[in-house]
């Protein structure tokens, strides 16, 4: 399966290595790794959005432009087979009708369907992190690890497991992080360099305060939801993801099993982040009923000419339903 990749580099001296519109830990991870592991290769990094501030701490997060290489000669899509989360991009009808003319290879580790309407090879696999998929396509193939992209590698799954205590982790995801480790990768040092940027202004602090009193619960205190409008948006984000701000906190709550933070745009456009615990593990499932996908505990999805409140209406009628077959 993964002789995929090797098969896609040959005859390509050009690599343009793209991220959904939705960047984090794991993607940029990723992404960063394989500039790394290639280097006879002239790589770019895309992704149709800038790369969020609490996302700075990677040390070559500047290395990612949202001016999308039209020149390269083939494609890696990192974390994601689902064209709700590319749909920025492929509204964009030149990159789209390249897309459609270029090879492209999908590397992804959700279990959500492939659902990318352009020709593309795709590898596949459920794992923690995608970042952990990158490491063992490499080895596979027998490319040289460098310090920097074992770096990269280990900041992907260390983002997307919660610091490797996530319910997703197996023993051969602690293994590989003990060989990222023996490839130079500690651990301590990526930690105090992510927390030095996920330092909060008094200002978000408050902002988090706020956040805090507006989350709305349901369902007997098994659904917990909250809003961030527009005007937060426009106000805080580029700062300080809300998401990330308020969900963990939103998820530890006494009696909660399923977490949401809704946003809302001017274009009608509204988007969910979801967590779920681990009595729980429906994320994905409910993300799903809206067009999205993820992990059985984290997931999200974006849908257009709908309401808060309509969402609202449906997280009520949904989850409980869900919440029954677990």
């Amino acid at each position: 399966m993964y002789n995929k990749f090797s098969n896609f580099l040959e005859n390509k001296s050009k690599i343009c290595v793209i991220q959904a519109e939705n960047p984090d830990g794991d993607s940029l991870g990723s992404a960063i790794a394989l500039d790394y592991l290639l280097p006879e290769k002239e790589i770019s990094l895309y992704c149709p959005i800038d790369i969020p501030k609490y996302l700075h701490y990677f040390s070559d997060w500047s290395r990612v432009t949202n001016e999308f290489d039209f020149k390269a000669d083939g494609y890696i899509i990192v974390d994601t087979a689902a064209e709700v989360l590319l749909s920025k991009l492929l509204d964009d009808t030149a990159i789209r009708n390249r897309l459609y003319s270029a090879p492209v290879l999908v590397i992804d580790h959700h279990e959500t369907e492939d659902d990318l309407n352009f020709p593309h090879e795709s590898i596949i696999e459920v794992r923690p992190a995608c970042a952990e998929l990158i490491y063992r396509i490499v080895k596979e193939n027998k490319l040289e690890i460098s310090k920097e992209a074992a770096e990269a590698i280990f900041q992907g799954i260390l983002s997307d497991t919660l610091g490797l205590t996530s319910v997703s982790m197996t023993a051969e995801t602690f293994d590989i992080a003990g060989e990222l480790t023996r490839l130079g990768a500690d651990v301590s040092v990526l930690e105090d360099r992510r927390r030095e940027f996920m330092k909060k202004s008094p200002r978000i602090l408050d902002y988090k305060a706020d956040l805090i009193k507006r989350i709305e619960y349901y369902l007997d205190g098994e659904l917990a939801i909250v809003h961030i409008p527009w005007d937060d948006i426009r106000e805080y984000s580029d700062e300080y993801n809300p998401n990330v701000l308020i969900l963990e906190e939103m998820k530890l709550v006494e009696g909660v099993k399923v977490a949401v933070a809704v946003k809302t745009y001017p274009d009608g456009k509204v988007t969910g982040k979801i967590r779920s615990d681990s009595t729980a593990q429906i994320a994905e499932k409910v993300a799903g009923y809206f067009g999205g996908g993820g992990h059985p505990y984290a997931a999200g999805f974006k849908t257009y000419d709908t309401t808060y409140e309509e969402v609202v209406r449906d997280l009520v009628k949904i989850v409980p339903e869900l919440l029954e077959n677990v």
